[in-house]
């Protein structure tokens, strides 16, 4: 069975940064497969589209440059905010502020938004708010372990069940 819209696909992979021989940035193993529905939007377009067409047992490598991946690092992703909105109970909690700690905050929509620390003040924070790995070029190798029809519910609900999936 290949690769497209509607199958659930387990793979193995090794991403890192630059080439196939650059710093390793994240292994998924066997024991701990990534297991996801395709064609449902979730991953880069260009991982996905890499994939297309692969079955169980193949093998993959390519790389992604960074339009393909997370984009180029912006300026208008690293802020300042004022120090005083990471109080709780009229503390600051300083190790929470220390410079290279990732912090869960909210954009205006209240959706979840990951910075980074990059500058304490005494009355400000800077932190950058673009993907960890915005600029980079990334490159991926892995195998493909299975590739299997997913449920009529599992595309109903956009994601895999059962193990390594999504578990109501």
């Amino acid at each position: 069975m290949k690769i497209g819209d509607k199958k659930v696909v387990t793979l193995t992979y090794e991403l890192r940064q630059d080439h196939a021989q650059g710093e390793l940035i994240q292994k998924v193993e066997a024991n701990r497969p990534f297991v996801y529905l395709f064609g449902v939007g979730g991953l880069l377009p260009k991982f996905e589209s890499s994939l297309k067409g692969l079955q169980a047992g193949d093998t993959f490598s390519f790389g992604l440059i960074p339009e393909e991946a997370y984009g180029e690092v912006t300026e208008e992703a690293i802020i300042d905010l004022e120090k005083s909105i990471f109080e709780v109970d009229g503390k600051i909690d300083e190790q929470l502020l220390e410079i290279g700690n990732t912090v869960t905050m909210q954009d205006q929509h209240g959706n979840p938004l990951d910075g980074i620390v990059v500058e304490v003040g005494d009355d400000f924070v800077k932190m950058d708010f673009n993907h960890p790995l915005a600029g980079e070029n990334l490159h991926f190798s892995g195998e493909i372990l299975e590739v299997r029809d997913a449920s009529a519910e599992e595309v109903a609900h956009g994601h895999v069940h059962g193990p390594h999936g999504h578990h109501h």
